[in-house]
C-alpha cells in the first residue's frame, strides 16, 4: 500500500473511531474461537450487555429460479454483490462501511458469530448503513471437514446470535473455509433456515494482504454483471481499494448491491 493510501485508511478509521461506531469482518484462514456465551445475552469484550435489537434484518432470500447454492446473479443485468467475510477490527470496518455508503454502494455482510459476540453493537452498524447481514458460521471452523451435529451447531448458533441481535437469522449462510458447501452443510444450512448457500464466482485474495493495488485489480478484471465477489472486513488493503474499485465498476455501468438485491 502506498503511504497515501495508509494515510487515508488510517484517516478514516480514526474518524469512524471518534464517532463511536462498531462494526469488523474476518479472515477465512483464522479461527478465532474466543469462547461463547451459551444461551444467555451475548456481551461486548468490554463487558458491556449488548445493545437493544437493531432495526431487523432480512429473513432469508430465497430466489426462485436460482439453485440452492448460489455463485452469481444474473448476467444480463447491471450490478453485483460485494460480499465481506464478517470479522476483525472493528475500526477498519467502520471505514470501510463508510466509504462504501459515500458512493452510494451497499454491501453483503456474512458475519461470524462469536465475532459478534465481540463486537454486538456492528449489527446495528450494518442494517443502518443500508447493507445487508448474514451468517458466517459461529467459529469459522473448517465446515465441509465437521461432523453434520458439529456442522450443525457452528450454522444454528450464529444464526441465534443474528435472531438476538436483529430479529432475524439473517439473509444468507455462507460457509467457512471453503467456496463451495458439501451437500451434506447445504441440507444443513436448509434445516437451520437458509434456503440457499451464498458461494461467489470473484474471490479478490484480499485476505492474503497484497496491497491494495493487486485486491483493486483482481476484482476489476474478474467482475462482470452478476458477479459475487468475495471480499473482507478488517483488512486496511481491502478498505483502500474500495473506493477505486466502486469507479471502476461505475464507469462500467455497474452497480454495488446487496446480494438480495442482485438475485431478486
Amino acid at each position: 500500500m502506498t503511504s497515501l493510501d495508509r494515510r487515508s485508511v488510517l484517516r478514516a478509521a480514526a474518524s469512524a473511531a471518534a464517532a463511536g461506531a462498531l462494526v469488523a469482518g474476518c479472515d477465512p484462514h483464522r479461527d478465532e474461537d474466543s469462547g461463547t456465551v451459551g444461551g444467555a445475552p451475548s456481551r461486548s469484550g468490554a463487558g458491556q450487555a449488548s445493545p437493544a435489537p437493531a432495526h431487523a434484518a432480512r429473513p432469508p432470500t430465497r430466489a426462485p429460479g436460482l439453485p440452492v447454492q448460489i455463485e452469481h446473479g444474473p448476467r444480463e443485468g447491471h450490478a453485483v454483490a460485494l460480499t465481506f467475510h464478517g470479522s476483525g477490527d472493528p475500526k477498519l470496518a467502520t471505514a470501510l462501511l463508510g466509504e462504501a455508503e459515500r458512493a452510494g454502494a451497499r454491501v453483503t455482510v456474512l458475519a461470524v458469530g462469536d465475532w459478534l459476540d465481540e463486537q454486538p453493537a456492528m449489527a446495528r452498524r450494518i442494517l443502518d448503513g443500508g447493507h445487508e447481514l448474514g451468517n458466517h458460521t459461529m467459529h469459522h471452523r473448517n465446515i465441509c471437514a465437521l461432523p453434520a451435529a458439529e456442522a450443525y451447531a457452528e450454522i444454528s448458533r450464529c444464526a441465534d446470535r443474528l435472531r438476538t441481535l436483529t430479529g432475524s437469522i439473517g439473509s444468507w449462510f455462507r460457509p467457512s473455509q471453503t467456496r463451495r458447501a458439501t451437500d451434506l452443510v447445504t441440507g444443513l444450512a436448509r434445516r437451520a433456515g437458509y434456503p440457499h448457500v451464498l458461494s461467489y464466482d470473484v474471490d479478490s485474495l484480499d485476505a492474503n494482504d497484497p496491497g491494495a493495488p493487486a485486491v483493486q485489480r483482481t476484482v476489476l478484471d474478474s467482475a462482470r454483471p452478476g458477479s459475487v465477489v468475495s471480499l473482507h472486513l478488517g483488512h486496511a488493503g481491502t478498505v483502500a481499494a474500495l473506493p477505486p474499485i466502486l469507479d471502476g465498476l461505475r464507469r462500467r455501468g455497474l452497480r454495488a448491491v446487496t446480494t438480495t438485491e442482485l438475485v431478486t
